[in-house]
């Protein structure tokens, strides 16, 4: 981006940090040299993103960073603050129970798969050398049931302490940085919006005079200007401790029902008591977990720096000693005790999670939609249902993972037998819920072969109504001879395979749709017949039981492959650099949101980039008295005006933002309505000098911001840019120029011509910072995930 294979670092740390060009590394203390250029400097972000190898493991979290997003997607809406808070709290419930169903599905695993069928009969433990020692029939001090699942309870413990200790790290790696309460930030770390000194990163004067638009503008600060929005470590602990703590008590339950079951059918009243009072704390605290993740959401009008010391220390600790004291109680002797049939917690916890979750995505939806009819938007992504939407995509993607899982591993340790088909079967295999919401998935894949089928009739049909409007744009090259044809309808084809982005809210919540709807019929199912669905439809004629049997082998297979689909691309993420940046630019907006519902998601890169970017602008013009253009490329143009956002008032009037091949509208604005909608990008545009937006046809991503021009402001958007530049070979360009569509809009003369004018805007020269201050990696290239997302 600089142009320059020389860079030198001129602050931050290898994560993320300001690049210049040698020769302007002292561009300050000259400012003789720079009085009719600006001074490029770059800010690369990507490796907040992509990084090393351990962060392909993040894709695991995906059902996690989903679910996260649904918090942000609530419609916007003014004056309704407890319907605002409700919202919050449903999303954060819905959350804890994807935390409670992962750790379910390793105790599902761990505990009830191996620890209690396969352990506990012969055929299974035979065939596995490692179970000898656990094996019923060796009649060691192991082969009680309930010290089988005291031992295996380490599994699923392990893998709570490792979500803590990753979140506690990425907190402190990644979102622990306060943000700069420096001279051009005071203001706003007050909560009001006075200010401080002119700022500039993009490109800017020492000393300049007064501007004739430098006089501020009163403007609502939009919810991403607020001085906490971008540190919400309160928050991000208090889930922490009480995630951790559910994952916790989801083991400790697991163990004691069972040993709670036996002892009420065969020991005294003394041991019946101890499980009973275990139980009872056990449930107790369960409703503290569920009252701390409720109490309260994020703190953002102000930098708050407290901590709820008492429910971070207490809640995990509590659930740490009743988890082992239920380990200690089933662990005591109890010579008659032999495991049959699957563990007494395992289905019922899968069936009250599936209940749970879908009443609380259809409670979800009813607020969202009263938000939305309070003030609607026709912009808005599913009339304001795209938070609930993509809620049950993450349950769905949890089902996905903890079903194919427990099914993997039941079809392992079950050898050539089909678990929960009886005949052949050593084990009776996961619970009978996990294999009929296995069934639904080839149902749910052949519902969506129609919007699929629709879209590519649409695309086509597109394609041949553009073709025409192609040919006639670029009918002067050719001077009155007819396009070449094939070009012709390529560069259509792409113009109409970009516009796909905007069908994916309908495919979307079909999608939702039909899964909420499918998932509740395989919960009637399994609740209903007790069986899987290729025993339940025994008897109901030929045609029904092969296609049951059908639908349950395919879906255990769809589901399985799934899982392994997951690890394996977290596999070759590890080791390919490349595959590493390609999940880095799905990560780019997944995890740019601060993690508000979910407090094991990937960690916020934004919580960082944000904030050294502001802090950039704010000191630097402070200390300059200059002005500056920034100008950012896809999800780094999001960064640059979430940083904008960020400046105080009078800074922000010093400020003008070039944009371009920009979600910040298309994706953000229709999907995020809260924190880009119309009214905050009009605002947005009201408080910086002046904003230019460039787009194409022909980029799948970026599109206008719809931001008109008022009280005598220019337009903020520009195009559609011509892509590809020239149609044909010309004597210039005797090869074919590519369909750029989403890249290189900086080869476009368009990007001089307005970055150029926006500095003319500033006002007269003396040094001016005009390099793109949202992730733009430099001449080295600091990995593909900030070339392509800044």
């Amino acid at each position: 981006m600089l142009g320059d294979p020389r860079t030198v670092r001129v602050t931050g740390d290898l994560t993320a940090a300001m690049y210049r060009r040698p020769e302007d590394v002292d561009a300050e203390e000259h400012p003789e040299c720079y009085r009719d250029q600006p001074v490029a400097e770059a800010y690369c972000w990507s490796n907040l993103t992509s990084g090393n190898g351990s962060r392909a493991l993040w894709l695991l979290l995906l059902p996690f960073m989903v679910v996260n997003l649904a918090h942000w997607m609530r419609p916007a809406a003014t004056g309704r603050g407890r319907a605002v808070r409700f919202y919050g709290v449903l999303v954060r419930v819905l959350a804890l129970s994807l935390t409670v169903l992962l750790t379910a599905a390793a105790c599902e695993v761990a505990l009830d798969l191996v620890a209690w069928q396969c352990a506990g009969v012969s055929a299974c433990s035979d065939r596995r050398s490692w179970l000898g020692f656990l094996s019923s029939e060796q009649g060691g001090w192991w082969s009680q049931p309930g010290r089988r699942l005291a031992l295996a309870a380490v599994l699923p413990t392990a893998l709570v302490t490792l979500l803590w200790y990753l979140s506690n790290r990425t907190w402190s790696a990644y979102e622990s940085q306060r943000p700069f309460l420096g001279t051009g930030a005071r203001g706003d770390a007050r909560g009001d919006s006075r200010g401080g000194p002119d700022g500039d990163l993009g490109g800017g004067r020492h000393g300049d005079t007064p501007h004739p638009d430098d006089t501020p503008v009163p403007a609502t600060r939009p919810a991403l200007g607020r001085p906490g929005f971008w540190y919400g470590r309160r928050l991000v602990a208090r889930l922490r401790a009480a995630h951790t703590a559910a994952g916790l008590l989801t083991v400790a339950v697991f163990v004691e029902l069972a040993a709670a079951d036996y002892d009420g059918a065969h020991s005294g009243p003394g041991p019946a008591l101890l499980g009973r009072l275990l139980t009872t704390a056990l449930a107790l605290c369960a409703l503290l977990v569920l009252a701390v993740v409720c109490r309260r959401g994020r703190s953002e009008r102000r930098l708050d720096h407290r901590l709820d010391g008492a429910v971070i220390t207490f809640l995990p600790s509590a659930a740490l000693v009743l988890l082992a004291l239920s380990l200690l109680h089933a662990a005591w002797s109890r010579p008659g005790w032999t495991s049959s049939g699957a563990l007494v917690a395992g289905e019922d916890t899968f069936r009250a999670l599936t209940v749970g979750q879908g009443l609380l995505v259809v409670a979800l939806a009813a607020v969202a939609l009263s938000l939305h009819r309070h003030a609607p938007d026709a912009r808005t992504s599913l009339y304001g249902l795209g938070g609930p939407a993509i809620a049950m995509l993450a349950c769905a993607l949890g089902g996905v993972m903890t079903g194919g899982l427990a099914q993997r591993v039941a079809d392992w340790l079950d050898g050539p037998g089909t678990p929960g088909m009886g005949a052949g079967s050593a084990i009776g295999g996961p619970p009978v819920l996990l294999s009929w919401q296995a069934s639904v998935l080839p149902v749910l894949l052949l519902v969506l072969l129609v919007p699929v089928g629709v879209l590519l009739v649409r695309t086509a049909r597109l394609t041949r109504r553009t073709e025409p409007v192609v040919a006639a744009e670029y009918a002067p090259e050719y001077e009155g001879r007819t396009p070449e044809r094939g070009r012709t309808r390529q560069i259509a084809r792409v113009r109409a395979t970009a516009r796909l982005t905007d069908e994916a809210p309908w495919i979307i919540g079909l999608l939702s749709g039909a899964t909420l709807l499918l998932g509740a019929a395989a919960l009637a199912g399994s609740w209903a017949t007790g069986q899987v669905p290729g025993r339940a439809m025994d008897g109901t004629g030929p045609f029904l039981e092969s296609a049951a049997e059908a639908a349950q082998s395919t879906g255990s297979w769809m589901v399985g492959f799934g899982f392994v689909l997951f690890v394996a691309s977290g596999r070759r993420a590890y080791r390919d650099a490349s595959a590493r940046r390609t999940i880095g630019i799905l990560w780019d907006v997944g995890t740019y949101w601060p993690r508000a519902a979910h407090p094991f998601a990937p960690p916020c890169y934004a919580e960082r980039a944000v904030p050294d970017l502001a802090s950039r602008m704010s000191a630097w013009t402070a200390r300059t008295g200059g002005r500056l253009v920034i100008s950012g490329h896809s999800q780094g143009s999001v960064l640059a005006a979430s940083a904008v956002w960020q400046l105080p008032a009078v800074t922000r009037r010093r400020v003008a933002l070039l944009t371009y091949g920009s979600p910040v509208e298309r994706l953000y604005g229709r999907w995020f309505p809260a924190y880009f909608g119309p009214a905050a990008l009009r605002g947005l545009h009201g408080s910086v000098h002046c904003w230019r937006n460039l787009w194409r046809a022909t980029d799948p991503i970026g599109g206008p911001v719809r931001v008109g021009g008022a009280a005598g402001r220019p337009e903020v958007d520009r195009g559609p840019l011509k892509d590809p530049l020239v149609h044909g070979r010309t004597a210039e360009l005797p090869l074919p120029e590519p369909i750029l569509g989403h890249s290189d809009y900086q080869a476009d003369p368009a990007f001089a011509q307005e970055r150029a004018a926006l500095l003319a805007e500033l006002g007269p020269v003396l040094p001016r910072q005009g390099g793109d201050g949202a992730g733009h990696p430099s001449a080295e290239g600091q990995g593909s995930s900030g070339r392509s997302s800044g």
